[in-house]
């Protein structure tokens, strides 16, 4: 029998334990936690096992390697994407031809697995959930059996009112092979939301066995600590490399470890030292684990602790139950309270106090004699810098608070003139309401008036910054890639986003704490602009051909998405003479917009409607409103790359002559469909501001990214999918042709991309390794190493803000770009192999 061990998660509510560390790899009793379930699969004489992994998967291969220094055999597998917990598995099915078990790589547990294995071939089963009793099940799925075993319900993270049991899911799975014959292959899946409900559904052979024991979910650091407390408090018996020593009962020895012989009265409970561990003079320690090559001083007190690898305390300092990661160095006499948890490479000043639950970041130095109350998430070591481009993002409350987003916006507001104004606006959730108000506070402080537009979409803030009066704009929204983050995003005087230059400045300011502090009546005022719409609006309709649009009354279906957008798009397109069919339509703060998880069942929902009612066409706007999705008159939705080719096929049927500008990993199908045309295609960076600069080049007409974000520049310069709906409109009616027949008449060339996991460390590397591959070929350089091979092209980009790096390709046949795209694939995966060990 096999094993599937899932380790790819991100581990985000672990940090900051997991930011340089796979959740799976975090040291649980000096060994990594998925190690403790290899010793337990083993026990039950299950050895072959396939590791799925995602985030960071070199750390774990480079750990585990094939497996035989465990006794076992490993099989990695490694998503491309997010596929989900089910969907992950589907990725392997070409290994699983055998019933197999699922186990998540970061729990611990001691539950008789064989009892399990032996319930699910008694019971004939095609899958066997392993269930367990919790005190407080809340938190966990609740699945209800009935006498026999089998599932009849489930209830996922219920109410006191729904919980008819105590017995949750721990996530522990025994299937049989056909069982992945139900998730289709490439697509985002889940166990629990998706598969089990369908074979329940089915009336499939579906069975929960109730197994006692400890079981514990290392979610987050709370758990991580508590986990830690139960091995100590021998709740849950592990395997250790740590011997024990003879002269003193509860001290776990690794190699070489040394203390004190009079020392060894001060050790309380359960302790373990790891190799190479030193115990100097006379520190007192009770129910801990210390790492590797760690010192403990004379008269240091520690107690329900955790130390990682690399860690020295000073004399006289008092810990107690807190974590410190590796290399945290701790001075003298500083005390830290329970519940705090210290990143790696962090250094603690001589009589500092860390207060009770507080977090700290790696890379921090805190000074001597400080007193820290609240988390520590920013620094300059740790993230090399605030902004991503033009905008600030963060966990919302969490990296992002209120006191943060003051202090922003007092260092912005420093970079600017006194009593200048600024526009301030956001989107409809109401934690971007909360971070903007504490920032319009420091705009305040700092001598700045703020103009605030409150909740406007995005191309209104930016249509009116294109006029005089601000000096610059600042738009708060939910950001569209993790619905528990904000993001803050800068503007200059003229709608662009702000430049590197600038926010280099805004850092600066940050970091050195350098504030404007204006005297007592001199902070800024807040006024409001009641009528931005209607200059909106004028603009709007005065760039468009009403009449052509009113005479042809073309009929559409929208999805406003709950967006501050519904109070504007539609009057301006029933104004156009727009028979419109509204969705989504009421602006309510409790109302999240669709996130990418649910985006195909909402675009499915508004094909339907489309089709039903023969409309020419369907859009699902973004909640900011720069982006939208496109659907035709048959209902299908249209992607981010035929989104701009067919944008730029509408302008070579309506104009003559002009520019389009594109990044430089657009398909090179755009210029086929220009090329009976004077139309010239101009390709640069794909950044928001590089693209925003050509826009307003002369002759440019249309602007458009790969994300579906599109600019019409004989209305504005910037991304705004309220215009792009309605020009596209106007320019599909003056084709004569359907939005199904003009994306049936453009030219197809398969196009390809994937991301690679890239160290920080690593990008230079693969960038200079990938130029030196191709000196000799043709090549493009003017955002990452394009190279080009006739027609086909392959285009390495290492990402800017995240440790990834992409790889795009396009060919004339499915099969040429495949092969491209995995040479490339495999070549810079060697690269990152070599970078990673270099001898």
């Amino acid at each position: 029998m096999k094993a599937v061990i899932m380790a790819g998660g991100f581990g985000t509510r672990l940090h900051p334990l997991s930011i340089n560390t796979p959740k799976p790899m975090v040291p649980l009793c000096n060994q990594p936690i998925m190690l403790h379930t290899v010793d337990l699969l083993k026990k039950h004489g299950i050895t072959e096992l396939v590791m799925l992994l995602y985030f960071q998967p070199e750390t774990i291969k480079k750990f585990f390697g094939d497996g035989s220094e465990y006794g076992i055999d490993i099989t990695y597998v490694t998503p491309l994407e997010d596929l989900g917990t089910a969907g992950a598995v589907k990725a392997a099915a070409r290994h699983l031809d055998q019933r197999f078990m699922i186990i998540s790589g970061d729990l611990l547990t001691d539950f008789d697995l064989s009892s399990a294995i032996k319930f699910h071939d008694e019971n004939q089963a095609q899958a066997t959930l392993t269930l367990t009793p919790v005190a407080d099940p809340l938190q966990f799925g609740v699945v209800i059996t009935n006498r026999a075993g089998q599932i009849t319900k489930f209830l996922e993270k219920p109410d006191w009112g729904e919980v008819f049991s105590d017995t949750i899911n721990t996530g522990i799975y025994i299937l049989e092979p056909e069982v992945l014959d139900l998730i289709p292959a490439g697509e985002n899946r889940d166990w629990s939301k998706d598969v089990f409900p369908l074979m329940l559904k089915r009336k499939d052979r579906l069975f929960g066995c109730t197994l006692k024991g400890y079981w514990q979910d290392i979610g987050n650091s709370d758990a991580y600590l508590e986990t830690s407390k139960d091995i100590l408090a021998k709740k849950v018996t592990v395997n250790l490399k740590e011997k024990p020593a003879y002269t003193c009962k509860g001290l776990y020895l690794g190699a070489e470890a040394m203390v004190n012989p009079d020392n060894l009265a001060n050790i309380g409970g359960m302790v373990v030292l790891g190799d190479n561990t030193r115990l100097v003079g006379l520190p007192k320690l009770k129910n801990c684990i210390i790492g590797r090559n760690c010192v403990v001083e004379d008269g240091a007190e520690l107690e329900d602790t955790v130390l990682w690898d690399n860690v020295y305390i000073k004399a006289n300092a008092r810990i107690n139950g807190a974590v410190l990661g590796q290399n945290v160095r701790v001075g003298v006499g500083a005390r830290i309270l329970p519940g705090v948890v210290i990143g790696d490479n962090s250094k603690i000043g001589t009589d500092a106090k860390i207060n009770a639950d507080v977090k700290i970041w790696p890379n921090k130095i805190i000074e001597n004699n400080s007193i820290v109350n609240s988390n520590l998430i920013w620094g300059e070591t740790w993230r090399k810098s605030l902004f991503e481009g033009a905008l600030v993002r963060g966990l919302t409350n969490i990296e992002l608070t209120p006191e943060f987003a003051a202090k922003l916006g007092a260092a912005y507001g420093s970079t600017l003139p006194k009593e200048s104004y600024v526009l301030t606006g956001r989107d409809a959730v109401r934690s971007s309401r909360m971070l903007k108000r504490a920032f319009v506070g420091g705009l305040l402080s700092a001598g700045v008036n703020v103009r605030d537009v409150k909740r406007l979409p995005l191309p209104v803030l930016r249509y009116k910054l294109t006029t005089f009066g601000e000096v610059g704009g600042v738009h708060f929204r939910q950001s569209p890639r993790d619905s528990a983050a904000t993001e803050i995003v800068f503007f200059n005087e003229q709608g662009m986003e702000l430049s590197s230059a600038a926010a280099k400045a805004i850092e600066r300011i940050y970091y050195k704490e350098n504030f404007r502090r204006v005297h007592f009546n001199e902070p800024g005022i807040i006024t409001e602009l009641p009528h931005i719409n209607n200059y909106y609006r004028e603009g709007f309709l005065r760039a468009l051909d009403r009449d052509i649009i009113r005479k042809a009354k073309p009929k559409v279906v929208i999805d406003l998405n709950h967006s501050p957008a519904a109070a504007l798009l539609p009057d301006l397109l029933n104004e156009l003479g727009c028979e419109m069919i509204e969705l989504n339509a009421h602006v309510d703060e409790n109302r999240l917009p669709s996130q990418v998880e649910n985006q195909a069942e909402t675009l499915a929902r508004i094909g339907t409607i489309v089709t039903a009612l023969d409309a020419t066409a369907g859009f699902w706007l973004g909640p900011s409103g720069e982006r939208a999705i496109y659907l035709d008159s048959t209902g299908q939705s249209i992607s981010e790359v035929e989104t701009l080719a067919l944008m730029t096929a509408l302008i070579s049927k309506t104009r003559k002559e002009g520019a389009i500008a594109v990044p430089i990993s657009a398909p090179h199908t755009l210029e086929e469909i220009t090329r009976e045309q004077r139309i010239q295609i101009l390709r640069g960076k794909g950044d928001g501001r590089s693209l925003g600069v050509a826009a307003t080049d002369k002759g440019v007409q249309l602007v458009g990214d790969m994300e579906g974000r599109i600019a019409f520049t004989n209305f504005q310069p910037h991304f705004d999918a309220l215009f792009a709906i309605a020009k596209s409109l106007e320019l599909l009616i003056r084709s004569e042709k359907t939005l199904a027949e003009l994306r049936r008449s453009l030219p197809r060339r398969p196009y390809r991309k994937i991301q690679l996991p890239c160290s920080w460390e690593c990008k230079g590397g693969v960038m200079r390794l990938m130029n030196e591959a191709t000196i000799d070929l043709q090549t493009t350089f003017i955002d990452g190493v394009k190279v080009h091979f006739g027609d086909d092209w392959v285009l390495v980009v290492p990402d800017p803000y995240r440790p990834l790096v992409h790889i795009l390709t396009e060919a004339g046949t499915a099969e040429q770009a495949d092969a491209l795209l995995e040479e490339y694939r495999e070549k810079v995966q060697h690269w990152l192999a070599l970078l990673n060990n270099p001898a």
